[in-house]
């Protein structure tokens, strides 16, 4: 008989600070509607120079994990490509910090914002040969493009944890998915770069046409058509690339699913839209808002499509479960989001270039109004200074 493997709880954290979308516009001249409505965009997380992927990644799990659960968890997968380090595995640092125990594999997967889809399709096959194990996957990072440059709008970041188990409350992973690889230079971020290189139009065909992919195979193994699916979530690089993705599809639906479709979406570009981009957390984050913001009942077929630059595509399905909404800490997550400050251009600004320098120098970060349990203190002996509160 075989064993229902999916995700069991879900986290979200990103830092408490924004920026608004139509301030920015304003200050770099253009119509604030080309950010709001041409790229779909609100609001921005910021990122202080105390917070980076692994604190964001253990600030998002320590949502989800008890500490009956740290004893069970087997491996961290951990999707990232703002790493810390070229040889030591972020995931290490997250064990560390989380207090898992020692006999945790704990790995780092890089492979752009494809990168937590990969750790959570690894995660399954796992928990289907080894039942009684948990594995937690974390899609955590910054999205950083530069300071007046045609990519800044789609900044931001944060980190989506997930538990992935045997008899999971939230999704249950269907067992067949669809994947497309090509050598694709569309964005692509050098050794030497803190700011990523991107072809914007291009990328936004390549994961136009990656979808179309993906989602005609897809059909074709598992012979299941778009009237199976009550609602599909996208990988949101900023929230218009995904209603470009629906819309691709939408003919394929009968007018009244067109409807509950386009509502679905909707609601899971809520967050995104004013958080930004998580890379590796995107599609996550967009799972998250649709159970939080959508209408979605137990037993419904959500369709997920991964995209990461460079470039990979995965489309996947799964179906909720009964305890879905158990799953996730409604109260903590809209507070966290109610709670953020807004900041004025120059401030962002002046923090974006704040981050902790590329070098070897010794740094202790004002860590004053850092509020997280999870937090970067500085730099030591060419070692991070994490901290817990």
């Amino acid at each position: 008989m075989s064993v229902s493997v999916g995700i069991d709880r879900i986290g979200f954290y990103t830092p408490g600070l924004y920026l608004d979308m139509a301030e920015l516009a304003t200050a770099r001249g253009e119509d604030p509607n080309k950010y709001l409505i041409g790229i779909g965009q609100s609001q921005q997380a910021v990122i202080p120079p105390t917070q980076d992927v692994v604190t964001m990644a253990a600030n998002a799990a320590s949502q989800i994990l008890t500490a009956e659960t740290k004893q069970e968890v087997a491996m961290v997968l951990f999707g990232t490509e703002s790493g810390i380090d070229n040889s030591k595995a972020t995931a290490v640092y997250l064990a560390h910090l989380l207090d898992l125990p020692s006999n945790t594999r704990a790995i780092e997967l890089k492979q752009a914002c494809y990168g937590a889809t990969a750790g959570l399709q690894l995660a399954a096959d796992y928990v289907r040969v080894h039942p009684t194990a948990k594995v937690l996957v974390i899609g955590a990072d910054v999205a950083r493009y530069g300071l007046r440059t045609p990519g800044e709008v789609t900044q931001g970041g944060g980190a989506v944890a997930m538990l992935v188990t045997a008899d999971p409350q939230i999704l249950a992973l269907a067992p067949t998915s669809s994947y497309h690889t090509e050598d694709v230079m569309d964005f692509w971020r050098p050794t030497y770069r803190t700011e990523a290189l991107v072809d914007g139009k291009y990328s936004t065909n390549v994961y136009l046409d990656f979808f179309k992919t993906v989602w005609a195979d897809y059909q074709q193994q598992t012979q299941q058509t778009i009237a199976d699916f009550d609602a599909f979530v996208f990988h949101l690089p900023f929230t218009k690339m995904g209603r470009k993705g629906l819309r691709q599809i939408l003919p394929e639906a009968r007018p009244e699913q067109q409807v509950t479709l386009k509502a679905a979406f909707e609601a899971s570009q809520e967050d995104n839209r004013h958080v930004g981009n998580l890379y590796t957390g995107s599609l996550y984050l967009s799972f998250l808002s649709l159970l939080r913001h959508g209408q979605m009942n137990a037993g419904q077929r959500i369709g997920f499509f991964s995209y990461g630059s460079g470039a990979e595509g995965e489309f996947f399905s799964g179906i909720l479960q009964n305890d879905f909404q158990k799953g996730f800490d409604e109260t903590a997550l809209s507070t966290l989001l109610a709670n953020r400050r807004r900041v004025t251009v120059s401030e962002y600004e002046a923090i974006y270039r704040a981050q902790l320098s590329n070098d070897a120098r010794d740094v202790q970060l004002a860590v004053g109004e850092e509020s997280a349990r999870y937090y970067l203190a500085g730099r030591q002996n060419q070692q991070r200074q994490y901290r817990i509160k």
